[in-house]
Parts: structure tokens; sequence; C-alpha cells
């Protein structure tokens, strides 16, 4: 005898006394209903069936579907029947019962095997916005060329680091490691969802609303792998660049934008070899940015007023040394010098003479008898203002001090970034440029003429716009150039940073 009945209208323990009255056997399989306009599948729960061993009664031969296999591979709580099916016996299952339960404890057995998936790899242009590299069938685990994105990868329970089986190193090339400053972005459709900087650390975790990620599973791969999280979520994980570390570093004061950085770098032609004065090391920003330009044979001299300050600057520099050596395998040149003392009332100068200088101060003017000495003749002093104000107070200063300094330039730097995307239609298909042709323009513009005088305005709009729109049609492999791109501002847009004075002096 078999009898289906639902879960609430049954307790527990009367399903239970059910099966230990008699020789009686519980299944239990998903109920799933068929939308037919929609043409899905979905779950409206578990229905259980109790069978009687004495009597032969036929059993349908349940199949399930690519949907039942995807509801029962997520990891959810457990429900009173799957806990009532868990504890029966294994002989006493219907086939597809059992092939539900050895899904669920190889998934409990074995480790997630998120990193480097190939429907990760399929699924990035619709997720995450990145251009798709290839399709998933081409890519062989044998081949000796494998994207970076796609390479298979062991892991094991007790390693902390997971490396690539088929990902081919190149020269110079190094994995992830412990230490390292890292940055994660997933993107949606083109646009930065999430963008976050950490450094990789053991039995740590990638926080975010979209997921987790452990450490552990990032340590050993290649910089820009696309991991996925524990809710399944595509993310980007890179190498930080120098401008990335600044951005997102500690700061105490503000720091020097990366845009305004490179040009105080120009306006001071600073190369290999120089010797260069920072006045305001602030959060270490422009210390970072000089050291790199005048190299293991250069130096830069950085001195703050404030000791909390210059605590956290020569933190941040330590930091980011410590991450390019793990990741370059060679030191950063140790070339500035941190100072703590004030340039009106200490002499500290005394001994140095200095190819450039730059001025991050709120009052430039009042170092600038001070500082002026040392500097060559015919060198740049670059002064860093936040505001209009200030611009003024240093020209003031400059016309009552009498120093050997002529101003060049005054600028300001915005940055307008821009969105540049193929167009898409709402399926996430792409849109193909179709040009039109005379014939189509000249049986438009006939049934134009054959209206009516009376005929309705609305209909000769929607005849247009019916025109308009099959402009764009779908197709998957469409030819170079057929493609229509959408071109916008950013609707964020970097502010004000501040104002660059470019000082010379002369004799």
């Amino acid at each position: 005898m078999t009898v289906k009945m639902s879960l609430k209208a049954l307790p527990v323990h009367r399903l239970l006394r059910a099966c230990a009255s008699g020789h009686h056997s519980i299944t239990m399989f998903l109920k799933v209903r068929n939308n037919m306009q929609k043409g899905t599948l979905f779950s409206t729960g578990y229905v259980i069936r109790v069978e009687n061993d004495d009597t032969n009664h036929s059993i349908p031969n349940l199949k399930l579907t690519s949907k039942q296999a995807q509801f029962s591979k997520r990891r959810r709580p457990l429900s009173p029947l799957e806990r009532i099916s868990s504890l029966l016996p294994q002989d006493s299952l219907i086939p597809e019962v059992e092939l539900l339960r050895d899904q669920d404890q190889s998934q409990h057995q074995s480790v997630d095997r998120r990193l480097f998936d190939h429907t990760a790899l399929h699924s990035v242009e619709e997720e995450c916005g990145y251009p798709r590299l290839g399709k998933g069938n081409e890519m062989e685990e044998d081949a000796k060329l494998t994207d970076t994105a796609s390479s298979d990868v062991d892991i094991t329970d007790n390693s902390f680091t997971s490396v690539p089986l088929h990902h081919p190193c190149l020269e110079g090339e190094t994995l992830l490691t412990f230490g390292e400053f890292l940055v994660a972005e997933y993107r949606k459709k083109g646009h930065l969802e999430f963008r976050k900087m950490f450094q990789l650390q053991p039995r740590a975790r990638l926080q975010s609303s979209w997921g987790v990620i452990p450490h552990e599973e990032i340590a050993g791969a290649p910089a820009g792998s696309f991991l996925k999280t524990n809710r399944g979520i595509s993310i980007l994980i890179r190498r930080a660049s120098l401008e990335d570390y600044v951005l997102f570093m500690r700061r105490g004061p503000a720091i020097s934008y990366p845009k305004d950085a490179a040009t105080l770098l120009m306006m001071m032609d600073v190369t290999e070899g120089d010797c260069v004065l920072e006045a305001g090391s602030g959060s270490g920003a422009l210390s970072l940015f000089l050291s790199r330009a005048v190299g293991t044979s250069g130096k830069v001299v950085s001195v703050e007023v404030r000791e909390d300050h210059l605590k956290r600057a020569v933190l941040n520099y330590k930091q980011w040394r410590t991450s390019w050596e793990l990741r370059r395998g060679q030191p950063w040149p140790d070339n500035v010098q941190f100072v703590h003392a004030d340039l009106c009332t200490t002499p500290v100068l005394e001994d140095w003479g200095f190819h450039a200088v730059a001025l991050d101060l709120i009052n430039p003017h009042l170092v600038l008898s001070t500082v002026i000495p040392h500097l060559h003749s015919g060198a740049v002093c670059a002064v860093y203002l936040a505001n209009i104000t200030q611009v003024i107070d240093l020209l003031e200063g400059l016309r009552c001090l009498r120093v050997p300094l002529l101003c060049e330039r005054i600028v300001e730097l915005p940055v307008r970034d821009w969105l540049v995307a193929p167009a898409l239609q709402k399926d996430g298909t792409y849109c193909l440029r179709k040009f039109p042709t005379m014939e189509e323009n000249s049986e438009e513009n006939g049934a134009l003429k054959q209206d009516q005088p009376g005929t309705n305005k609305t209909a000769k709009l929607q005849l247009k716009n019916t025109s308009l729109m099959n402009v764009f049609i779908t197709e998957q492999d469409a030819a170079f150039g057929s493609i229509p791109y959408i071109a916008r501002p950013h609707p964020q847009q970097l502010s004000h940073t501040a104002f660059l004075v470019k000082l010379r002096k002369h004799v």
C-alpha cells in the first residue's frame, strides 16, 4: 500500500511511529510544478511516500531534471523529513532518494572547488561585466597554453596554498603569497559594484556582500584570477598597484592623489639618482611615488612636523616595501629618510642640496626662506595646495619675501571617466547594427504616403519606431564592427583635489 501526503499533514512523531509499527519504508522526493507560461520548473515542497514491504506495488521510475538537481545541490538547513530520511537504512530507499543522499554526502565530504571554475568563467560576461575570452568547450585540460582564469586546481584540506596544475608561469611571474596586498573586484553588467584592498594572511577570509572567500584558496593562485565565493559569485583577485595602495591604505591626513602626484613628478623632472626634499610627509603617498622615481641611487628626505602623521607615513612605507619584496623577490629601494622636525625653527638641511622640492603644507610660503637656499639653480619647487586662497597667499609671500622664484604654472587636474560598452538588449544579448537599404526607405515612405488624412498619428509614430527597432537584432557571432556601442560620462566623477603650483629657482 502506498500513501502520499505532505509534511504538514503528518507530524514527525506519527511518521516515526508508523514506520516502527510494521514493515514500512519512507521515501522522499521533490514535488516539482511546471510553469507552462514561463517554461520553468520550481519546487513546491516535498512529498513523502510510505510503502508496505509485504505488498508489491510498482514504483514509478522518477528522473531528476536539471532543475531538480540544481535544488538538491544548494546548501541549506535540513528539513525534518530530510533528517528522518538520513536515519533510515540504505536498502529501504528508492534509487532517486538514494542518489540525493549520495550527492548531499559528497558535498559535505569534499572541498568546494571554487577556484578557476569553468562555469564561473562562462558566466563572467553576464555576472561581472568582463569580456569573455572563449567558449568553455574549446579549452582542454592538457592544452599547452591555458587561460589563467580557467585552470584547474587541486585543493587539499590541510594545505594553505592552492597551486594550479596547468598554469604556465612566464619568466619572472610569481603566484600570490601570504603578506601581499591584493585587490578584489566585482563588476555587474559593466558597473563596478565592489572593490576592496586586503592583505593576504593565513586563516583569514575575504568578506563581502557577495560572499566569502578564504585566504587559503587565494594563496598560490595566479594574479588576475576569478574566484567564486560561497554564494557562487565570481570575484576578480589581482595584485594591488601603487596607485591602488595609495588610494586604499590607512591614512591620517589627506593624501596626494595619484593623478596629482604624477603631474608633480613631471613638473619637478625627477629622474634616477636625484635627491628630492618633501616637506609634509602626510600619510606617505607622495613619498612612495618619489621613492620609485629616484630609484636605488637616489634619496628622498621627508620632513614632517607632526609625530602621529610621521608614524603613519613610515608604517605605510614599510608595508608597501614588504609586499613588493614578496611579489618580486627583490627589495623595494630603502631610499626615504623620514625626519621629525619643523623647517621653520630647526636647521635640518645644512649639508643637503636638492634637485627638486615638493611642498605639501598649509602655509608653504613660511618655509621658502629655509628651503630655497638648498635647491639647485634652475630646479623646480612644486607646491601642493588644497584651495585657491592658499595659492593667493603663496604668491603674496613670494612678492613680500623677494625669493628668487618664478611662478610658471598654476594648474588643476580634473579627471573625467567614461562608460563605453556594447549595446545590449533586455535579454542580455548583443544588438547588431543594420544599415537601412534604399528598398526599406522607399517602402516606409510609400506606406506613410498611402495613409489617409484622418489616420491616427500614433500609428505613424509606431511605424517609425518599429523601423528603428529593426535596426538592432540579436546575433551571437557578429562580425567586427557590427556591434553598436554606447558611450557616456561616468555618473560618479572625481571632484576637485588640489591646485599645483610650479615655481622655478633663478639666479
